[in-house]
């Protein structure tokens, strides 16, 4: 049986009652509770965790008198209300933001949003320095939170102005011809099968896990990209052909967990990539090859293949300047072995003697 994961506990207000009935939790507000001077019971939302269950208390705490709003937990939660009813992101750049607007709540949460400068957040980054990418991605989101929150008066002046994010390193690398043989030899189901799909489609995680057999289209995939909304069409080559010849068609994506309470079950992108680190762990030639070097693999080959960049974009889904990103050391390469032979080619045709200008004794 998994094992069951529980989110950390939450500090509730004054005010603030939990109760569990039946085994589900319930949240109220109440002042005075159990006295002769109890005052209206409000319910709340059952997720503490919520900007909606943290809007709900600010709610019923106006409703018995005047309580400050301007505080940075206040603002965020409602940056986090904006950002869910826009609809404009998807669930796990959602989870991003308030993943680090939580830090940000632990730091400021009951302080006024308009005293805080960049300072604060440049703090924050300082005790973040041992894991850059999570600094950065906090520091990104406080970028977007900074120019929502000053077009609407919460704030005075940005929040990020003058903070640096921490240096990139060489980000994800494409796999080696050892690393792909070593992957289509040595995995085995579901994982192996994701693979492939990651390699021959280029396409993100969130969407390859979403592919399936209703996708194909006249030869290849027809997608909306799940986080860029953009129609994309995807040829499906030979080499991915020939190994969907083998799979069962069934209703519902290419990759569903196998075994288990779970069996059938979608995989999501985050679960997918979890169970592939578990099997990539037990064979020595995939140490340190990330799924999302696929898509970085995937690029090149088309490259490669002849294709512009602006094809290759409209094939994966990519931004034209993460391409270029993607295929920067690969056309260097190319450049420079076609460098070498034209100097090969030179060099033999400098020393090549013919009849005509060599001497010859009479």
């Amino acid at each position: 049986m998994p094992r069951q994961r529980h989110k950390a506990k939450v500090t509730l207000p004054k005010g603030v009652h939990r109760v569990v009935s039946r085994g589900r939790e319930y949240f109220y507000f109440q002042l005075g509770r159990g006295t002769d001077h109890a005052g209206e019971r409000i319910a709340l939302p059952n997720d503490p965790h919520s900007p909606e269950f943290w809007t709900a208390i600010r709610q019923a705490q106006g409703s018995i008198g005047a309580v400050p709003v301007d505080t940075l937990g206040a603002v965020a939660d409602e940056y986090l209300l904006f950002l869910k009813s826009a609809g404009t992101i998807t669930s796990g750049t959602f989870e991003q933001y308030q993943h680090s607007l939580r830090l940000a709540k632990t730091a400021w949460g009951s302080l006024s949003a308009k005293g805080l400068r960049p300072v604060h957040v440049q703090a924050v980054m300082d005790r973040m320095a041992a894991t850059p990418g999570a600094a950065n991605n906090f520091l990104s989101s406080m970028r977007a939170f900074s120019t929502w929150a000053r077009v609407r008066d919460h704030i005075e002046h940005s929040l990020t102005e003058g903070v640096k994010p921490y240096a990139k390193d060489q980000g994800h690398k494409p796999w080696t011809p050892d690393q792909i043989e070593a992957a289509l030899t040595k995995l085995t189901g579901v994982i192996r099968r994701g693979v492939i799909l990651y390699m021959y489609t280029g396409m993100r995680g969130s969407d390859a896990v979403r592919l399936g057999w209703t996708d194909v289209d006249e030869g290849g995939f027809a997608k909306t990209t799940q986080k860029k909304k953009r129609d994309v069409w995807c040829p499906i080559v030979p080499e991915l052909a020939a190994e969907m010849a083998t799979w069962e068609k069934r209703p519902g994506p290419f990759l569903w967990q196998e075994g288990g309470r779970a069996d059938g079950h979608r995989y999501t992108r985050k679960l997918f990539s979890k169970h592939f680190a578990e099997e990539r762990d037990k064979i020595p030639e995939l140490a340190g090859v990330t799924l999302h070097g696929l898509r970085c693999t995937a690029v090149i080959r088309l490259r490669r293949a002849g294709l512009s960049t602006g094809q290759i974009g409209d094939i994966v889904g990519m931004s034209l300047a993460t391409i270029e990103r993607y295929c920067r050391f690969a056309d260097r390469k190319i450049s420079g072995k076609a460098a070498l032979q034209t100097l090969t080619r030179t060099s033999e045709e400098q020393n090549c003697k013919t009849t005509q200008n060599s001497k010859t004794k009479t």
